[in-house]
Formats: C-alpha cells, sequence, structure tokens
C-alpha cells in the first residue's frame, strides 16, 4: 500500500524543506508525496523542487490562494491512494512514520482515522512539554499500555469533545471517508475538530496506536496563537460545541452532549490562556476568554 502525504504550504520555506526530508528519510520508501503552494510569495519554493530530483515528490502551485480550508479540500482532490495525511508544512515525520501507520491499518482495516504517537517541539527544534500537551497526552488520550486503541461513534465522539486530544497534522485518514464527509465551512480555527466529530457521528472508528512517530511544532507565531489574542479561538469554539451539543442529542447521544455542553477542558485551556492573554493586553481576546468561561 502506497501512503499519500499531502503538505498544503504557506508558511516558513526552510521548515517546509525540513517537513520534505523527513518525508524521504522514511524507512520505508512506499509513499507518494505531494505538495500545494498556495501563492506563497517565496520563488526559492518552486527552485528547491526543480532541484530535488525525487520522483516520489510532486509541487503544484495553486492558480490563486484558495486559504487554508480550499486548499485541505485541493489536498484530498489529489490524493490517489485509499489513505491520505495531510502533514502540516513545519511538523516533522519520525523516520518510522509511515511503517507505524501501515500496521496500525493492518491491525484496524476497517478504521477511518489514525492517531500515531507523538512529541512536541518548539520553532527551534527542541523537545518541549507545555502544559497543553501534558494534558492531552497525559489526562485525555485512551491508556491501554503500548496497544493500539480503538473508538467508534459516541465513544470517539465523547472522547473528543470532552478534550481534543489529537494532532491534527500527525493523522492519516482514508480517503473515501474524507471525499464522503468534507470540511465544515465557517470553522476555519476549529475545523479539524468539526471533521473528526463528522466522522464520528458518521459512524466512523479511530485508531491510536502509542508508538511515537511525529514531531509536532508548537511556536509562538501559529495561527492558533494569533486566534487566541484577537479571539476568535474561543468564540468560534463556543459555537461549534453549542452545534456539536445539537447534533449528538438528535443522535441520542447523551455522553457526547453532556460533555459538549460541560465543556470542562475547554474552558479550563481558557482559564490557562489568560495570563498570557493579560501580559500582551489583548482586550478581544480576554473578552472572548472571560466569556467562554462563564456561558452556559
Amino acid at each position: 500500500m502506497t501512503l499519500d502525504i499531502v503538505i498544503p504550504f504557506w508558511g516558513d520555506p526552510s521548515l517546509l524543506y525540513d517537513t520534505v526530508r523527513s518525508v524521504q528519510a522514511q524507512n520505508d520508501a512506499d509513499w507518494r508525496l505531494v505538495v500545494i503552494d498556495d501563492c506563497y510569495p517565496d520563488a526559492s519554493v518552486p527552485a528547491f523542487f526543480e532541484t530535488l530530483g525525487d520522483p516520489r515528490v510532486t509541487y503544484v502551485r495553486n492558480e490563486v490562494n484558495l486559504g487554508i480550508t480550499e486548499n485541505y479540500r485541493e489536498a484530498v482532490r489529489r490524493t490517489e491512494g485509499d489513505y491520505v495525511t495531510i502533514l502540516g508544512c513545519d511538523d516533522l515525520l519520525l523516520p518510522n512514520y509511515v511503517a507505524v501507520v501501515k500496521r496500525t491499518i493492518a491491525a484496524v482495516p476497517f478504521a477511518d482515522v489514525i492517531q500515531p504517537g507523538v512529541r512536541v517541539i518548539d520553532e527551534h527544534g527542541r523537545a518541549v512539554r507545555p502544559l497543553v500537551d501534558r494534558v492531552k497526552q497525559g489526562l485525555l488520550a485512551p491508556r491501554g499500555g503500548s496497544g493500539i486503541a480503538v473508538l467508534s461513534g459516541e465513544r470517539m465522539a465523547t472522547s473528543l469533545i470532552r478534550g481534543d486530544w489529537l494532532y491534527w497534522p500527525s493523522l492519516t485518514f482514508r480517503t473515501e471517508t474524507m471525499r464522503r464527509i468534507d470540511f465544515r465551512d465557517g470553522l476555519p480555527i476549529i475545523q479539524d475538530l468539526a471533521l473528526l466529530m463528522d466522522i464520528a457521528f458518521d459512524g466512523g472508528t479511530l485508531a491510536y496506536n502509542p508508538e511515537h512517530a511525529f514531531l509536532y511544532r508548537r511556536h509562538a507565531g501559529s495561527a492558533s496563537q494569533k486566534t487566541l489574542l484577537d479571539g476568535r479561538r474561543f468564540r468560534d469554539e463556543r459555537s461549534y460545541y453549542a452545534m456539536a451539543r445539537g447534533l449528538a442529542e438528535t443522535r441520542g447521544w447523551g455522553r457526547t452532549a453532556w460533555a459538549a455542553r460541560a465543556r470542562v477542558m475547554s474552558r479550563l485551556h481558557a482559564i490557562a490562556e489568560l495570563p498570557g492573554l493579560l501580559r500582551h493586553r489583548a482586550v478581544p481576546g480576554l473578552q472572548s476568554a472571560v466569556a467562554h468561561i462563564l456561558a452556559l
């Protein structure tokens, strides 16, 4: 099985090149990489790929800037195989990533989503473990030793809406599932959780293999950090949690609906962000965070 890996690109070219090299360094060489440049204004990017000389790597540049959601859709459209990884343009695969994903698919062939084990690095590539990742990996991720955890339907939905412990750019998806269940419009900040919840609402299955195979990069300049400061992060989160509660109630999924209404981890996240918002004097972010904490 050839694993399709697609990188929707807009960002730091040097980090993109490191990401591409991490794909080329895979122990299992049966992969295909497509990089989709969303009109990033740097001529060195196409020049890098012209000299790469690797037939497994394809570079394409959009005619116009599509934006994050449409470029993700373009990634799905360009997928040829049965499974696809939509890789972040500043993250890194460990050399065993493709092998771990394939072993997980072999063990759980009905899985729609595969989550490998993740380590976190900062903008300089140094290993870090911020509070958010200690919570994700220590409290929220399924436990069960070194074996593969399998969650489906209501159990998957409840686990994710209680606290999203997944790392979006590290995930591998069944291509057919991604084509059947599209990204929701109007949710650019939380579109990853919305898609995963829709897969769960559709009766889909998540397989979590805790073997470390991915390096997820956290840095202060990320888009998610900017949306915390301007207030969009928690405003969109609150809106989606209300939507998820309604979707769960129509299915009679009481545990999922309760978790969406309580959104305990999401409120705690807002509380944890208050000192930073105060430090940056980010008034819109502060107002949004306080509303998120207190609103029913």
